[in-house]
């Protein structure tokens, strides 16, 4: 890697946010061919500094940070630890995703926080729980506190769900690029206007994060493929992530990264390539 026209302590941020973008773009595709990528970056408002690096890249399926989109899934106040619909290891990662989302917030990308909300009738709940539902069981109720945005997610801790809104299929704008979306289902692309929402902004890549891989996360990341959206999935920013499901993910594309990966990514925005 060369460092041309920059003080000292920027050569060594480009230095450090190269050597996590190579390890962690050829551990997923160790396939593909490693081209030089020169690239500048404008730092604390000073001048811009040019760089250059060797990174494994993709031309169909690595992450494009500056039209990307940060989505979470079902990081709900009911799902998390002593509530009723606890999910394992969901409390354990909301701090990282709530970093996730001040980083897109500040970098001004789009958010998107898709969430469940179960009517206590049991008519828009999975088959799988209707009976639970029905039952009496209140999980996910509309305007009640377990299905409000989990803490510290939200960019006003005062944010409350608008469910009559969102139950009739439209988004919630909360703040800037910021929006809530009800799915009914598994899938965040499923009778939603996620896809629509996402084209209309020219977003190419979609940022996984959020709650219970195996079920609602593993679903929307399979139909985003299916809609050629280039795909990250933070791993230490997914509750119930597992090293089949790592696998099955290499398999079709996904990138897996860490959080700090993602923000010093992400705070490279304004890279010119």
């Amino acid at each position: 890697m060369v460092c041309a026209g920059a003080g000292l302590s920027s050569c060594v941020v480009a230095r450090r946010w190269a050597r996590r973008a190579i390890h962690q773009m050829r551990y997923v595709h160790p396939w593909v061919s490693v081209p030089r990528v020169r690239a500048s970056r404008v730092v604390d408002g000073g001048p811009s500094r040019s760089y250059s690096c060797d990174m494994a890249v993709d031309p169909y399926t690595s992450p494009e940070f500056d039209s990307s989109a940060l989505i979470t899934i079902d990081t709900q106040r009911d799902v998390l630890d002593g509530q009723p619909l606890e999910i394992p290891g969901t409390s354990a990662v909301l701090p990282a995703i709530g970093r996730l989302a001040a980083g897109f917030r500040q970098a001004g990308r789009p958010i998107v926080h898709v969430v469940r909300i179960y009517l206590p009738d049991g008519s828009n709940v999975d088959l799988c729980r209707r009976q639970l539902v029905e039952d009496g069981t209140a999980i996910l109720p509309p305007g009640r506190h377990g299905s409000e945005l989990a803490p510290g997610l939200a960019p006003d801790p005062d944010v409350r769900l608008d469910t009559d809104l969102l139950l009739a299929g439209a988004p919630q704008a909360l703040a800037g690029n910021e929006v809530v979306i009800y799915k009914p289902r598994w899938g965040a692309f499923y009778d939603t206007p996620l896809q629509a929402h996402l084209r209309e902004r020219d977003v190419s890549t979609l940022v996984f994060c959020g709650c219970n891989f195996p079920n609602c996360p593993r679903t929307s990341i399979f139909e985003a493929s299916e809609r050629d959206f280039r795909i990250v999935l933070v791993r230490d920013a997914i509750s119930g992530l597992y090293e089949r499901g790592e696998q099955e993910l290499h398999a079709i594309g996904v990138t897996l990264m860490e959080t700090q990966d993602v923000l010093d990514l992400l705070d490279l925005n304004r890279i010119v390539i």
